[in-house]
């Protein structure tokens, strides 16, 4: 079994009480015994007393406001865990999953996200995105285990805690809502491996209704990536044809007028992919969905 201080997990939550505890029960009786980190974006419905009371051994990060997906940026840097899954506060680890995780960064000292295989809800449907990522067109490489990608969801991913601080984390301009694409650009403009092995297994139980304006955040984050790391004259075709759709489609016009304030920040902070990532990129965005 492997030693547990070389697993950690963190959850980013916000007035998900109920959920939260639901995934802490899943997650202390997983064999590895990971040390468990919770950053609580400024809960109000009770999430830090109800970990205090009922869950003493998770360590908590009480952030005074809430930082959306830069929670799992501020736990990771409080972890010392050479490795680091992310779980949501509706997700977690099958048993051995993490282990199995944790073997293969042992063996292949490039890699830098793994992006699992995610079962979805009491059923244990499978996400239609890992046969998306099962087929990236980018394949294998002789270094790495699984198959290359440019993606994988949040919750389904285990990090190696230098690889994500070498490229920076989540983006602090995208919050929640489509912010993997970025990360796994920056961890491939590194040198990192990013690849999907379905071998690691997360479940996934999310609410039945999406939150409120999530398609519109993800909209406007997929622009604001473009803006940061694809070639300009790519990012302007982007805006345009979002504009386009924004004359009849309110979640396109929500995502063009939240981009805007955003776009000089995100000029000052543009990095242009290295080619070889770039071409990665436009491969993967001419393979069949």
């Amino acid at each position: 079994m492997t030693d547990h201080r070389t697993l950690g997990v963190v959850i980013a939550t916000r007035d998900r009480c109920d959920r939260l505890a639901v995934t802490l029960q899943h997650l202390l009786a997983l064999p590895e015994r990971p040390e468990i980190l919770v950053a609580d974006n400024a809960s109000t419905d009770g999430t830090r007393a109800m970990l205090a009371r009922d869950f003493p051994e998770v360590r908590v990060l009480a952030l005074p406001v809430n930082h959306g997906a830069l929670a799992r940026n501020h736990g990771i840097r409080v972890l010392d865990t050479p490795y680091v899954a992310f779980s949501d506060d509706d997700s977690w680890w099958s048993p051995g999953a993490l282990a199995h995780a944790a073997e293969l960064f042992d063996a292949h000292p490039r890699l830098g996200l793994i992006a699992a295989r995610t079962l979805v809800g009491p059923a244990a449907e499978p996400d239609p995105l890992n046969d998306v990522l099962a087929g990236s067109p980018l394949g294998p490489a002789t270094d790495l285990p699984g198959t290359q990608v440019l993606g994988f969801l949040a919750c389904g991913a285990v990090v190696r805690r230098r690889a994500h601080l070498d490229a920076g984390g989540f983006h602090r301009l995208l919050s929640i809502g489509g912010e993997e694409t970025l990360l796994a650009y920056d961890l491939a403009a590194r040198g990192w491996g990013v690849t999907h092995c379905p071998d690691v297994v997360a479940h996934h139980h999310p609410a039945p209704a999406p939150r409120p304006g999530r398609p519109a955040v993800q909209r406007r984050n997929e622009l604001l990536t473009a803006w940061l790391r694809r070639p300009l004259p790519y990012a302007v075709a982007r805006t345009g044809a979002l504009a386009t759709e924004a004359r009849g489609d309110h979640q396109a016009r929500r995502a063009l007028r939240e981009t805007l304030p955003r776009l000089p920040a995100a000029l000052r902070e543009r990095r242009p992919l290295p080619p070889h990532v770039e071409r990665a990129a436009r491969l993967l965005e001419r393979a069949p969905a």
